[in-house]
């Protein structure tokens, strides 16, 4: 496994929509088993293909908040929201993609997932909390869309600058 750069906002490749993949193949195993090590690296709870600069429809995530307890990684390919429930709930969310930045966004509180596994087959689930956050947060992220982008247009601009101060002081480091 091979620990990926994830690619900071303003980046053009965060907002542009992913290809279904046609296929799972030994190159799509390997991008999400190195996925799943730049999160836990990170550390974070999802990563999106596109965060590492790779424009497939596929995430990784792990919402599994108990320390003492074992890992519980989910890879999504194509993955879809079959349903989701009238009922809302606001996170605070952040992102890989958008360091030390946060805020409440209000989506879905639960979401049913249909995806293809690295088995090959169909599955579906059933998500809620964190997990239904963090799943709906990913799948934007696939079709080009950001957390901040939930956001006013004021505190939206404010965090790209503080993106773009923060690029350009790494840049000079």
């Amino acid at each position: 496994m091979t620990l990926r750069s994830i690619l900071i906002h303003p980046d053009p490749r965060l907002k542009k929509p992913c290809d279904p993949v046609a296929r799972i193949t030994p190159e799509i195993e390997t991008l999400a088993a190195d996925m799943l090590a730049t999160m836990y690296d990170a550390p974070g709870v999802g990563l999106a293909a596109p965060q590492v600069g790779v424009l497939s429809r596929l995430f990784v995530m792990d919402c599994e908040k108990d320390p003492e307890a074992p890992q519980n990684p989910i890879v999504m390919v194509n993955p879809e929201i079959t349903w989701s429930s009238e009922g809302l709930n606001t996170y605070e969310e952040g992102c890989l993609s958008i360091p030390d930045q946060y805020a409440e966004v209000t989506r879905p509180a639960e979401v049913r997932m249909q995806w293809l596994g690295l088995d090959g087959k169909l599955h579906e689930r059933e998500f809620d909390g964190l997990w239904a956050t963090c799943a709906q947060h990913e799948l934007d992220h696939l079709d080009g869309k950001l957390f901040i982008d939930y956001l006013s247009p004021m505190k939206r601009q404010m965090i790209t600058r503080k993106m773009v101060k923060m690029k350009r002081d790494r840049a000079r480091a």
